[in-house]
């Protein structure tokens, strides 16, 4: 499982012109799975995300988790995340989880970031969506499971 994290601030998703997920500040997270991605994995890199300390202190150092200064989550299913562009001009994505596999974890994954007691808005699997973010920092790391 990769997620791809952005500290944001207003930032928020839609589909056919329709909001369907918006924050206000917190993390905007693009997920991706792949096949041997587990319920493990996700709260792995739930737990992971709920405690990382990425928003700055008083003194300036990134020292404060997302509760701590009263961010949510926008969370993005992202399936080109395992897009192989090694070969050729067309990424591969046989690496991405099938969506039968995808979405039911996708979700799982968003109850466990829930269950970390953070605030969670979602985009729509498999729609094609417009995500829009204002990056804070910016700040962008790769959470990965593996």
């Amino acid at each position: 499982m990769k997620v791809l994290l952005q500290r944001s601030g207003p930032a928020s998703v839609r589909v056919e012109g329709e909001v369907t997920g918006s924050i206000e500040k917190g993390y905007v997270l693009l997920v991706g799975i792949t096949h041997e991605d587990t319920k493990e994995d996700a709260q792995y890199i739930a737990k992971k995300i709920a405690g990382l300390r990425l928003w700055e202190d008083e003194e300036g150092k990134m020292n404060r988790s997302i509760d701590e200064v009263g961010g949510d989550i926008l969370s993005v299913s992202q399936f080109t995340l395992y897009g192989d562009v090694r070969k050729g001009r067309r990424p591969s994505f046989i690496e991405a989880a099938r969506p039968e596999q995808a979405k039911p974890l996708w979700e799982y994954f968003n109850e466990c970031l829930k269950a970390e007691g953070l605030e969670v808005s979602t985009g729509v699997f498999g729609a094609m969506m417009d995500v829009h973010l204002l990056n804070d920092g910016p700040v962008t790391l790769m959470v990965e499971s593996k």
